[in-house]
């Protein structure tokens, strides 16, 4: 059955202590999602189902299944009871035995499909089908297409060619922007050879164990993730690099590169937990800095301007031997650094000393490290077409679930573990969608590894506010291919209500650890198509739970300490007799 369950008492009394917890005393969120029904594929851990895109004239969803390397076509017309319709073997098209599948698109009738090639540094491909699967061409882009977006106009196909090195890291393609014409296939390549080292803008990331040779910068350069504003305008995020490249579609060019910077986790507000060994939660301001580093992009226009919205994962470069990785305890910190604190306190693994970051920032001439950075902003951020933060969501994403899933609080996306992620970028935010509701513009964000979906209201980009959290997974049952619910939320698509099954808005939610995809239904108040009705229990996954800002009980199994000071939250788990 269905869970909707009130405030915990905690949470009131958090907010009437000052501590920074986003809304969560709204008994009556704007939306209200819940789950119409769920297609499993039984396969867990294997990246099942990734990447979604939804045809409203044939109400199907298209599910990278890169497991089976296919596209799974789910027939969601009755969205209680999602089937699977067909299955587009992009690779068997090809005459390409081994390869995977990436990403999808869909627009006016035709399917997109990334594919990367058996060798993974190879060239890879853009196939393209009808929506009843039927090959009608392809194209050749760059290595590892990892993203696909197509125009609104349905006329261009745009990947994001990631060029990741091999796990030897002895071979290294150049990352590169593929832009495909949908009616002759042919493409245009927007690559980096307008910057070398010298003339990057200030704080776009450049590094790895080779940077010798004229492409060096081309080769330490990975496309991420594509979103096109319009039929003008792409942007991709570069994610190790911290950045994200604006591409003019018309010239096939990269006109802009936009670092993103870092965010002050001493700041108030953008406090974390840094460890997985203090048996507690404990959002706190520490002397770090994160770097964004973006997954997932989506844009949307506001006051006739363009914003770009971004998922905050993180992500390490790390093939063969080559590893920027380190936690604060295995580095040699400087004395009178980081405000002075001992440095002997801020290593121990109740602190920062686990918490992970990269060694190729922060390091002095004297080989001691005055400042330390961490992966992923565990946020997710609205930023101005030219690259100004606009907004960004703080320590609410890890306050929210604290507040909400406190026992399972960081979980991993394949385990229970409490506080497990804590010391690796949080609960990851991966994939984000925005999505137009009445009058009001929301953004939808997944979790991937706690396996949630935030809900913000973005309608005012400097004001962006938190409307609901929901999520699918049963943290009673371990995940595995037989139970747990959604797991891993890779990709979201949002179906606006003249295009969906149900005449309201719709999410489609890709989870690749659980391989599931989940269907939500938008419903409340001023929502086209009107207030929900009462789920049935047999209605889709109904007998898993579904937690929102409204929910009541998750938290009756904790013993909650509050240690208020400087923007501090500690909630300390009880522990097991």
């Amino acid at each position: 059955m269905q869970k909707r369950l009130l405030v915990p008492a905690l949470a009131v009394g958090l907010a009437a202590l000052a501590v920074p917890v986003p809304a969560l005393a709204q008994d009556d969120p704007a939306l209200d999602l819940s789950v119409l029904g769920t297609y499993s594929t039984g396969v867990f851990a294997e990246g099942a189902a990734e990447i979604v895109a939804y045809d409203p004239a044939t109400k199907r969803v298209f599910a990278v299944n890169a497991e089976a390397g296919v596209v799974d076509v789910l027939d969601v017309s009755d969205p209680a009871n999602p089937v699977k319709h067909a299955v587009i073997d992009a690779a068997a098209a090809l005459g390409q035995d081994g390869a995977t599948v990436n990403s999808v698109a869909v627009s006016g009738g035709r399917v997109a499909v990334a594919v990367e090639a058996p060798e993974k540094t190879d060239p890879g491909f853009v196939a393209f089908f009808d929506t009843e699967g039927a090959f009608l061409g392809s194209a050749q882009v760059g290595a590892q297409p990892d993203s696909i977006a197509f125009t609104p106009d349905g006329s261009k196909a745009v990947t994001a060619d990631e060029g990741e090195p091999d796990d030897g890291y002895t071979v290294d393609p150049v990352g590169t922007v593929s832009i495909v014409d949908a009616a002759t296939f042919d493409v245009t390549t927007a690559d980096f050879t307008a910057w070398d080292e010298t003339s990057l803008p200030e704080g776009f990331r450049v590094f790895g164990p080779d940077l010798t040779g004229g492409d060096a910068v081309q080769r330490a350069i990975e496309p991420e993730y594509v979103s096109i504003a319009d039929d003008a305008t792409a942007y991709v995020t570069l994610q190790e690099n911290n950045a994200i490249a604006v591409v003019d579609l018309a010239a096939g060019e990269i006109t802009d590169l936009l670092p993103l910077g870092t965010k002050d986790h001493a700041a108030q507000g953008n406090g974390l937990d840094a460890s997985d060994k203090d048996d507690a939660v404990n959002v706190a301001a520490w002397p770090v800095q994160g770097l964004y580093l973006p997954d997932g992009i989506d844009t949307y226009a506001a006051g006739g301007e363009t914003y770009l919205v971004t998922a905050n994962e993180g992500d390490v470069r790390e093939w063969g031997d080559y590893s920027e990785e380190a936690r604060v305890k295995d580095l040699e910190l400087c004395e009178g650094a980081f405000g002075g604190a001992d440095l002997a306190e801020l290593q121990a693994d109740e602190n920062l000393g686990r918490l992970k970051v990269t060694s190729t920032l922060g390091e002095t001439a004297d080989g001691c490290y005055d400042g330390l950075y961490s992966f992923g902003g565990r946020s997710f951020s609205i930023w101005s077409a030219d690259g100004e933060l606009v907004f960004d969501s703080g320590a609410e994403f890890e306050e929210t679930v604290a507040a909400l899933e406190g026992e399972n609080f960081n979980a991993d996306n394949e385990a229970n573990d409490f506080d497990d992620r804590s010391d690796d970028k949080g609960p990851e935010p991966e994939a984000v969608a925005i999505g137009q509701v009445g009058d009001r513009t929301y953004a939808f964000i997944g979790l991937e590894r706690q396996g949630d979906v935030m809900v913000y209201d973005v309608t005012d980009p400097a004001d962006a506010t938190f409307v609901d959290y929901v999520s699918n997974r049963d943290f009673a049952v371990e995940p595995s291919g037989d139970g747990g619910g959604d797991s891993g939320p890779e990709s979201i698509a949002f179906v606006a209500a003249a295009d969906s099954p149900t005449g309201r808005p719709m999410l489609a939610v890709g989870n690749e650890v659980s391989g599931t995809t989940t269907l939500w239904d938008i419903a409340g108040e001023g929502v086209p198509g009107g207030p929900s009705e009462t789920p049935t229990e047999d209605a889709g996954s109904g007998e898993l739970p579904k937690t929102g800002t409204n929910a009541t009980g998750l938290l009756v199994a904790l013993a909650a300490v509050l240690a208020i000071g400087g923007g501090v939250l500690v909630i300390a788990r009880r522990r097991a007799a």
